[in-house]
């Protein structure tokens, strides 16, 4: 009779994320950083209300009572700078979600070689021939300054990327000889888009979302500097960067620095996390 043979344990949850982690540094650094500034952003104690302005200590230089210094308006900085994260990264990431559903909504069902695909990709080039961050702008001044509408902005600036994206990553995989054996055996179209040929779009619909969100946290910011955004009081990172260039030639340089800096660091971020899934994805 055999003595039964011990098979050792699997690595656990814990040990799995941390080897994974470890692994993808770009991952690590990128997701890191982002996720910090949103922790920051929404449960991070503020020293002073970013709505209250303060009189008394106006453009007051970076010091121990304001770290970041004060703004034209009395305004502590530092405490603007966190609160702005709660509007634009949200914003940003809302935006990219609604532009990959999209991207998959339209760009699957496109993923033919129908003369009518061909012909509403065309359709498609011709509007992303318009400048279309001018067509945001436009768009979001004349229906007012809105949440919903900086969403839609970035959806008509980033969908279009991501259908033509899709479709063209589909019609690669097409081609492929598992998709003619899932034909073979009589699979239904639908099942083929769902089953065989969105699950392998994925990768490159992580990279692109990353990439968009830092497009998005740019579109974000330049609405925002324009004065077409979120309308103030309320803190957003563009809309101090406007603010505070007015002073910099005064040298009031604090002013616009900070959410300069917030902006630089979100979206550099965002594309060393980028970097890191296509590095993970090449590699696996």
């Amino acid at each position: 009779m055999s003595e039964p043979t011990l098979t050792r344990p699997g690595p656990g949850a814990v040990t799995r994320c941390w080897l994974f982690l470890r692994a993808n540094p770009g991952i690590t650094f990128g997701g890191g950083i982002l996720l910090l500034m949103l922790l920051a952003a929404f449960f991070a104690p503020l020293p002073y209300g970013p709505t209250t302005p303060d009189p008394t200590n106006v453009l007051q230089t970076p010091s121990g009572a304001h770290i970041f210094g004060t703004d034209a308006n009395g305004f502590d900085v530092f405490s603007r700078v966190v609160a702005a994260g709660r509007r634009d990264l949200p914003l940003a990431l809302i935006g990219t979600l609604a532009s990959l559903v999209i991207g998959l909504l339209v760009g699957l069902p496109l993923s033919t070689k129908s003369p009518w695909s061909e012909r509403l990709m065309r359709a498609l080039d011709a509007f992303q021939s318009f400048p279309l961050i001018v067509l945001s702008v436009t768009i979001v001044s004349l229906t007012g300054n809105n949440i919903q509408n900086i969403v839609y902005a970035i959806v008509i600036i980033n969908g279009p990327r991501f259908i033509r994206l899709i479709r063209g990553e589909a019609l690669s995989i097409r081609d492929g000889r598992f998709i003619e054996a899932a034909v073979a055996t009589g699979a239904r179209p639908r099942r083929i888009v769902f089953r065989h040929i969105m699950p392998n779009v994925v990768h490159v619909c992580l990279v692109q979302c990353s990439l968009t969100a830092a497009n998005a946290v740019i579109v974000i910011a330049a609405l925002n500097f324009l004065g077409v955004g979120v309308s103030p009081p309320d803190p957003t990172w563009g809309s101090m960067v406007q603010v505070g260039a007015q002073g910099i030639s005064t040298g009031q340089w604090w002013v616009a620095m900070w959410p300069g800096v917030a902006i630089f660091i979100a979206i550099a971020s965002l594309n060393v996390l980028a970097n890191g899934i296509q590095r993970r994805v090449e590699g696996s």
